[in-house]
């Protein structure tokens, strides 16, 4: 799977890829969907909500760019994956689901695995986490119809860097944004496909 689904298409950060190689991704999948576990695609983990890919995860991961004193806002902890990868590679990890049983499960996997630097939280995501913010590093996996703004501008850092999807569910792209005072400066990564990100009034 590192390889030829992450190396091969231009991955070679060795943290990265030190870090996917430490995290089992089969452990963070139903047990009825373990023998896809490394396939190149997303797959369900119930409640209309999926792991994605490892490339994607891979990517996301590498444009965020981490550094061992970071603290990121993770928004869709899902089967908790991401996460677990992002506990590797920053300071403190700041995950928000709002799907209870996925966010029990997850923080049960994410313990037996003895990380200790994540902080968890049921809620409504587009909220984010205020008290806790600043983020130097903000990752979002699941789509906005539009760029979250607001939540960017009040919880990123000045010069901090966000990676997320944008879009409805026939057209999303991932961003990577920078935050420069109150300038948000967007580049486009790549086409992708992700659940929708689901605010307080939907």
């Amino acid at each position: 799977m590192i390889r030829q689904q992450i190396i091969d298409r231009g991955i070679n950060d060795p943290s990265v890829l030190n870090a996917m190689r430490s995290v089992r991704r089969e452990s963070f999948m139903p047990a009825e969907h373990r023998d896809a576990a490394y396939a190149d695609q997303p797959t369900s983990i119930g409640y209309g909500q999926t792991i994605s890919q490892p490339y994607i995860v891979a990517l996301m991961t590498h444009h965020l760019k981490l550094q061992p004193s970071h603290r990121v806002l993770e928004i869709g902890t899902g089967s908790g994956y991401q996460t677990a990868i992002l506990a590797r590679l920053a300071r403190e990890i700041y995950t928000i689901e709002r799907v209870k049983p996925l966010l029990d499960e997850a923080w049960e996997r994410i313990m037996s695995l003895h990380v200790r630097n994540v902080h968890f939280r049921h809620g409504d995501g587009t909220l984010g986490w205020p008290e806790a913010a600043p983020f130097d590093r903000v990752l979002i996996a699941a789509a906005a119809r539009a760029l979250p703004a607001r939540l960017l501008l009040e919880q990123l850092a000045d010069g901090g860097t966000a990676i997320l999807p944008v879009g409805d569910e026939r057209n999303q792209t991932l961003l990577h944004i920078r935050r420069a005072g109150n300038d948000l400066i967007e580049t486009e990564i790549c086409a992708c496909r992700f659940v929708d990100l689901i605010g307080p009034t939907e």
